[in-house]
């Protein structure tokens, strides 16, 4: 994988190139200071991977991630932040962030973050790789571009949910593709029948997902302690979990509450389907 970096900070920058580098995450193959310099350089570079601060003079990195999100080859971006508000966080997944990494850098998350994101881009060659497969045995158009188009809004739903990179996400983006393909929903089958289809491991298979669905509850929740009024909280909270559900994880996480929500998978999957 090519890694490009941004970064005000020199030291961040070097400190990153010596991680990726010592741990075979991938080749360096270019770094900038400023977004003005890394916009122009990762045009031409063309890197499968960017890391960029989000607070930098000038552009900042969220603007950056905009430029290229309606381009053929986007790279994925990981964006580098001390930030920790909710709401800059959501904004920046739901303009496109891949994932992030805090300040200061720790070693072990850099490592994670980055072998997280190279999982997602090799599902994504699959992905791709199979529908030029299906294209080549003459699919009709009118079959094939709507399941591709499904494909990608439900990732984008799960980036804003915060459950990109999680081990769950290709499972889920498995299960809604064999939905889509063979027209069906979560009330024709139950997620243990659909994890023996897809995997020769259906029992783990199913814990991932349901660690994935957990993790997007929590990440829902939390906005919703932050701001109600928050655009992806009022659009999911209740189409992919239970309010009830919701609330209860709300005040689990303020101390008030015993127990957390409780997760419904059938219903988060259809509920992708259909705000997909």
């Amino acid at each position: 994988m090519r890694i490009y970096i941004i970064d005000d900070d020199i030291t961040v920058v070097k400190m990153l190139e010596n991680i990726i580098e010592d741990n075979d995450l991938g080749t360096v193959c270019g770094n900038a200071l400023d977004g003005n310099a890394g916009l122009a350089e990762i045009t031409v570079l063309e890197p499968d991977i960017v890391l960029v601060d989000l607070l930098m003079p000038g552009i900042d990195g969220i603007s950056v991630v905009k430029e290229f999100n309606n381009k053929k080859n986007r790279p994925a971006f990981i964006m580098i932040s001390q930030v920790s508000s909710p709401n800059m966080v959501s904004k920046a997944y739901t303009e496109g962030v891949d994932f992030f990494i805090n300040k200061p850098i720790n070693v072990i998350e850099v490592i994670s973050v980055i072998k997280n994101v190279k999982e997602k881009i090799n599902y994504k060659r699959i992905v791709d790789n199979i529908q030029n497969l299906i294209h080549k045995e003459n699919t009709p158009d009118i079959m094939k571009q709507p399941s591709e188009n499904k494909i990608k809004r439900i990732q984008l739903i799960l980036n804003k949910l915060g459950m990109s990179g999680e081990k769950g996400e290709k499972e889920i983006l498995e299960i809604c593709n064999y939905l889509i393909v063979n027209d069906k929903n979560m009330s024709d089958l139950n997620v243990k029948d659909l994890c023996n289809k897809l995997s020769p491991n259906s029992k783990n298979m199913e814990q991932r997902i349901r660690r994935a669905v957990t993790k997007g509850l929590t990440n829902i929740a939390h906005l919703g302690i932050e701001d109600y009024m928050n655009d992806i909280f009022i659009m999911y909270a209740n189409s992919l979990f239970s309010f009830e559900d919701v609330k209860a994880q709300m005040d689990y996480i303020r101390g008030k509450g015993k127990f957390g929500g409780k997760i419904n998978i059938k219903k988060f999957i259809d509920g992708l389907l259909i705000n997909s």
